[in-house]
């Protein structure tokens, strides 16, 4: 029986990728890259359809490739800033309406301040339609109310995490959230690579070497057992500035 192509195109990539988590030269080439393009700001130089996104490309191809795969028809964002991430979301969400995969996708996106050129900004894209903001604390128990009667009645969805970056903030966002992500779809937490950065790197933040996001995935994941990392997007991306934050629900 002969294998479709693209298959095994699918399959061929991802024995690839894999490969990739033992090629020492390369992951420590890419370790050494990641630390220079930090100190350089080099995530602050993108837009999406107009509006600053602070997000590695790279990490933008994953979550291009996991909304196409999952097809929610709901995305949560902790953390707006310019609001380049909910346009990307919105505009994916718009996509698979288009392609009939979905009806009515809406995109929540929830900080603790708003500040009013961005919600301008936000408001006056096309797009902002498929766009809910809501403004305060994304672990304060009045928003988590608010967002999981939003969620009540999607057939899927998938959350990014990607505001206050303590362990201790993260953490929470996990807990309140994470269980809103159906099987197959995922929960991305961002910034993780902190944990991998030199002790100093982020003295201006009151997260660090720690305390930080991926060390609130490392004790969410021994808490609760229906999420796994998919390491497989760490190693096709090999630059992203999420290692182990690809959450998959696999239960």
């Amino acid at each position: 029986m002969s294998i479709n192509p693209l298959e095994q195109f699918r399959k061929e990539a991802i024995k690839r990728a894999i490969s990739y988590q033992k090629n020492k030269p390369l992951q420590t080439t890419w370790q050494a890259f990641h630390e220079q393009i930090v100190k350089a700001k080099y995530a602050y130089n993108f837009y999406w359809l107009g509006v600053p996104i602070i997000q590695e490309p790279q990490d933008l191809q994953a979550l291009q490739e996991i909304i196409w795969e999952v097809k929610p028809e709901l995305i949560i964002e902790t953390g707006i800033a310019w609001g380049g991430s909910l346009i990307f979301s919105a505009s994916m969400l718009a996509i698979l309406e288009v392609c009939g995969a979905i009806e009515n996708g809406e995109v929540i996106g929830i900080d603790i301040d708003i500040r009013s050129h961005n919600k301008e900004a936000i408001l006056a894209h096309p797009l902002s339609k498929k766009i809910t903001l809501f403004e305060g604390s994304s672990i304060d128990e009045k928003i988590i109310a608010k967002v999981k009667e939003r969620a009540k009645n999607k057939k899927g969805v998938l959350v990014c995490l990607d505001s206050n970056h303590t362990h201790a903030h993260v953490l929470a966002e996990l807990k309140a959230y994470a269980h809103l992500v159906n099987i197959g779809s995922y929960c991305m937490v961002g910034d993780t690579g902190i944990e991998d950065l030199p002790e100093g790197t982020t003295n201006d933040r009151p997260w660090e070497k720690g305390n930080n996001p991926k060390t609130a995935v490392w004790e969410f994941l021994k808490e609760n057992n229906d999420f796994l990392i998919d390491r497989t997007i760490d190693s096709k991306l090999i630059m992203t500035g999420s290692p182990d934050g690809y959450l998959k629900r696999v239960k």
